[in-house]
């Protein structure tokens, strides 16, 4: 099950008391004080995992707890620090306070941040000697720890994000450009969740891809499934649109602009971002002119300034061109040609 919302509420432990202890031995009837110090609470830290892929682990469980630190004790024995609670959770989390609603972390990869403090442990009784005060019989509290409620929204981390009408292909062009498994079937909705997967187009170039739930008419409004996942797609840095070209589709231009629409009503910006459109399902076509022809029309329809590229998920037609117009667009400065094409040409 993938889950992308969570709101917990985060308890960092409490200092331990500091303590009230004089110092007893034969041959010593008076002597000086020996409270030891108390020990620091734990702290709660958010640890970003690439390993961790969902939110799940925090649905079900709502408070998280980190030890409180021992007390002091006689002999001059500070008591033991609890250790830090550390909560994994995937790259590209945002935290929110759910009280200001501020956001307090956007978490990379290897990010580490103290979500809460822990307690500072108390002062026992021979923190406060001093010549002129030789027996203090006092001794302070530990500190409580901080508490927080905390909101976490996931935004996969993706360089490519796959949108586009459901059926359009988008599940069938992961599995295969990438090692992803997601569920491919002929009919719509099939993909409830986003998906991830890393192709490879050689040994030292590696494109994230995050497939997204297919959208519908009304999706920024709430509509269909779409909606819930359309915030995935600001982390992307190119789009790749999906076209459904086989013969009994419709109106592919109308299509295309649906989804255009519904991206630059969720956010404006996403209809800044680089962008290439693939034209799907080739291979349906027997007739070579008429896919031509169909190619020729939509181009002619949509009018836009972008990559056109006809491909095939089903039969693997044009993936390889598909991958390497997509990482020029996510490298465009370090952009060379890859091995394969020099050594064939």
């Amino acid at each position: 099950m993938f889950a992308d919302r969570a709101t917990i509420t985060i308890y960092a432990g409490k200092g331990g008391d500091g303590c009230v202890s004089f110092r007893r031995a034969k041959g010593l009837p008076k002597g000086g004080p020996d409270g030891g110090n108390g020990g620091d609470g734990g702290s709660v830290v958010l640890v970003a995992d690439e390993n961790i892929g969902t939110l799940l682990d925090y649905r079900g469980k709502h408070d998280w707890r980190a030890r409180g630190g021992r007390p002091g004790e006689g002999a001059q024995r500070s008591g033991a620090c609890a250790e830090d609670l550390e909560l994994l959770l995937p790259p590209g989390t945002l935290v929110y306070d759910d009280i200001t609603d501020e956001l307090l972390y956007d978490l990379g990869p290897g990010d580490r941040v103290v979500a809460a403090r822990g307690g500072k442990g108390g002062f026992g009784n021979e923190h406060f000697k001093s010549a002129t005060y030789q027996t203090p019989r006092e001794a302070t509290k530990g500190e409580p720890g901080e508490k927080r409620r905390l909101r976490l929204e996931l935004k996969l981390i993706a360089e490519v994000g796959l949108v586009g009408l459901p059926n359009a292909g988008k599940s069938t062009l992961l599995a295969a450009t990438t090692a992803a498994s997601p569920k491919v079937a002929n009919y719509p909705f099939t993909t409830l969740s986003p998906q991830l997967g890393i192709a490879e187009l050689d040994a030292s170039r590696r494109l994230v891809i995050a497939d997204i739930p297919g959208l519908i008419e009304g999706a920024a409004q709430g509509a269909g499934l779409g909606h819930e996942f359309l915030r995935h797609v600001e982390r992307t840095r190119v789009l790749v649109h999906l076209l459904d070209l086989s013969p009994d589709t419709g109106d592919v231009a109308g299509n295309y602009r649906k989804i255009r629409t519904e991206l630059g009503q969720y956010a404006p910006a996403l209809l800044e971002k680089p962008e290439l459109i693939a034209l799907n399902k080739a291979d349906l076509f027997v007739d070579e002119d008429e896919l031509a022809q169909t190619i020729a029309g939509v181009q002619r329809e949509l009018g836009v300034d972008a990559k056109f590229l006809v491909i095939s998920g089903a039969s693997r037609q044009g993936l390889r061109e598909l991958l390497e117009e997509a990482w020029k667009l996510v490298h465009p400065a370090g952009y060379t040609e890859p091995g394969w094409a020099t050594s064939q040409a």
